[in-house]
């Protein structure tokens, strides 16, 4: 697994004298060269204070918000992120070192470009990430009370500024800090708590000094203290007074790639949750990386959104690659696909389809980037550069179908048919229509075919493409198209006929046939409330006497339950079998489907679940068409 961002960059950046980098960055400044702010942001500037209380909120009144405001999160947000740019070695991106990019000036720049071409299609966040509290070395900065503080060369109008000039062009502003209370701002435990007379430092931190977050960067805060909590409400104050209306906390586990009691950061969770709720604004939390799904309840309880996998950036000479990470999600996605919805949603990380070559992949691949973050429901913010949009890249960011996908009160969608360099995935829409989307994953142009009998549904059905806007016709039983390496469709499928007609067969019905350590047992949320689990190393399930009526290739669906990705070898009577793998339902109690196609004869079959020398999800039942 890569580094997680925050460490990457840590580790990247040479160590040098602070005091020498500071007078550098200055000079530039006064030469004009690094910060000029745009004559557009004038008013938002000359109001910016220059005293280190000002510049952290300390005194200031709370940001207002509309009374008509909508709930945080009913949607996956839209927006920009900094983060992408920050983190390439893409020539011209950050001349001045690695992650120089973050500055006030490129914000404002961003800001601006996102208001005139991306804000009417549902683009609102602008979104600042790691680095506004640090200077070019990477050395923290923070005020006498231990919170962070921006570096006056990077933002030299402060944090506020930066907010009133986002919001004065109609959007929201975002902001990052990691979980914890940075090693920095400890200050020999001395440093006091603002708001909190008696609280120091040393009072909100574990004796031991025991470090927490993805980069061990800072020391954990212990919640059976007061004063912990008392020094959380103190930076959810600032960010409030400042005027944010998003935060992306950081490092935050069980996960990124962490585990143990030093990294369980439930507990900070929650407490920025009520924080949050004590500042009166409304401000979207957002906790990332690449979290443990064991605890999506938890993450369900106390944010709007949470990171499902590592970061997509491939930190190296673009903004991301094929393989490193973007196809990772169409394996980790499925897992999480029952968690979301209004009040909170899966995050795919960032969207990064819009600028060509920076980007790092072919047209087709950036299509099914899109694609897939559509259908996933995830946050659809692109870390582009917005000022310069190719033509292909505009397009994908504005189709409005496909940005309707994402932000429908449509299910997540999931895959239909097994994992593999083929797929089929889709959902059900409120309006009895559905989301299908095909991708072809392999390396060379495939065929991949969508059987209606795989979404419940037989006959014929009207199709409509939605990247290209057009009517495709009718479809009777089935689509199939044509797909380059890496390609997608995507479809909406409106049903002519009627239901699929099917018999069931139950896993654990007596008059199957277990081998092995094969055996049933209890499913709350099984069909008939049991399965066949323990189908590992020559564990076998055979359903004996599935009985159709001609021969021909059936659509098999088979209900699963599988806490991670599993294979299994799926046979009909004694023919030789097909190794599938099933994505993950999320945990050892949920149940979903996945169909494969098997040839069966007129009358009597088995159909055979094979676990082969490894180990196979649990078989709840399989759905048999009752006709071609």
């Amino acid at each position: 697994m890569r580094s997680s961002p925050y460490r990457a960059l840590r580790g990247a950046l040479p160590g040098r004298p602070r005091r020498t980098v500071r007078a550098t960055l200055v000079l530039a400044v006064a030469a004009g060269l690094a910060t000029a702010v745009p004559a557009a942001a004038g008013p938002a500037m000359a109001v910016a204070p220059k005293s280190l209380d000002s510049a952290t909120g300390s005194g200031a009144s709370a940001a207002s918000t509309p009374d008509s405001a909508p709930p945080i999160a009913a949607k996956p947000y839209m927006g920009w992120s900094s983060w992408s740019m920050q983190s390439s070695h893409y020539p011209g991106l950050n001349p001045n070192g690695d992650y120089s990019y973050l500055t006030e000036a490129n914000v404002l720049k961003q800001t601006d470009a996102l208001a005139t071409t991306l804000k009417k299609y549902g683009y609102d966040h602008v979104n600042i990430d790691a680095g506004w509290w640090m200077d070019s070395s990477w050395t923290s900065e923070f005020d006498r009370y231990g919170r962070q503080t921006p570096d006056p060369v990077r933002f030299p109008h402060g944090m506020k500024a930066v907010a009133d000039h986002i919001h004065a062009k109609g959007l929201k502003a975002g902001i990052y800090l990691p979980v914890g209370l940075e090693k920095g701002a400890y200050g020999a435990g001395k440093v006091p708590v603002r708001d909190a007379p008696g609280c120091t430092t040393a009072d909100v931190v574990y004796p031991d000094l025991r470090t927490t977050n993805g980069w061990d960067s800072a020391y954990k805060l212990d919640f059976g203290k007061p004063c912990a909590q008392k020094y959380i409400d103190s930076q959810a104050r600032m960010l409030a007074d400042w005027g944010f209306d998003f935060l992306k906390l950081d490092g935050v586990g069980p996960g990124s790639s962490k585990s143990g009691d030093n990294y369980d950061n439930v507990a900070d969770v929650a407490a920025w949750h009520r924080a949050i709720a004590a500042t009166g604004r409304p401000i979207h939390l957002e906790i990332s990386w690449s979290l443990d799904i064991g605890h999506a309840a938890d993450w369900k309880t106390y944010s709007n959104g949470w990171r499902i996998d590592t970061d997509v950036e491939c930190y190296c000479d673009t903004l991301v690659t094929w393989e490193n990470s973007v196809d990772d999600r169409w394996n980790d996605a499925p897992a999480w696909s029952h968690e979301a919805g209004p009040g909170g949603w899966n995050d795919l990380d960032a969207i990064d389809v819009g600028n060509g070559a920076m980007d790092g992949l072919t047209r087709a691949e950036r299509q099914s980037y899109m694609t897939l973050w559509a259908i996933s429901k995830s946050p659809l913010f692109t870390g582009d550069d917005l000022t310069q949009l190719d033509g292909y890249g505009l397009s994908l960011l504005t189709n409005q179908e496909v940005i309707g996908v994402d932000q429908s009160d449509s299910p997540v969608a999931r895959p239909v048919t097994p994992m593999g360099d083929q797929q089929v995935w889709g959902t059900e829409n409120p309006d009895g229509s559905y989301t299908v989307a095909l991708f072809n994953l392999g390396a060379s142009a495939s065929s991949v075919t969508a059987d209606w009998a795989s979404f419940g549904f037989t006959g014929s059905a009207s199709v409509r493409d939605l990247w290209n806007h057009q009517n495709l016709g009718t479809y009777k039983k089935r689509i199939t198209a044509t797909l380059p390496a890496h390609g997608s469709r995507l479809f909406t499928v409106r049903p002519g006929g009627g239901r699929l007609a099917t018999t069931g067969y139950e896993a654990e019905s007596a008059d199957n046939t277990l081998t092995g350590n094969a055996s049933v047992a209890g499913c709350d949320s099984c069909s008939g409330g049991k399965k066949v689990g323990n189908l590992y190393l020559g564990g076998k399930l055979q359903f004996n006497d599935v009985t159709v009526r001609k021969d021909g290739i059936y659509t098999v669906g088979v209900a699963y339950v599988s806490g991670d990705s599993r294979s299994v070898t799926v046979s009909s009577d004694s023919g030789n079998g097909t190794s599938v793998k099933f994505p993950s339902t999320g945990d050892w109690g949920t149940v979903d489907t996945v169909s494969v196609q098997l040839a069966l004869k007129a009358g009597s079959n088995t159909i055979t679940f094979d676990s082969g020398s490894g180990y196979a999800p649990d078989i709840d039942r399989i759905d048999v068409p009752k006709s071609l």
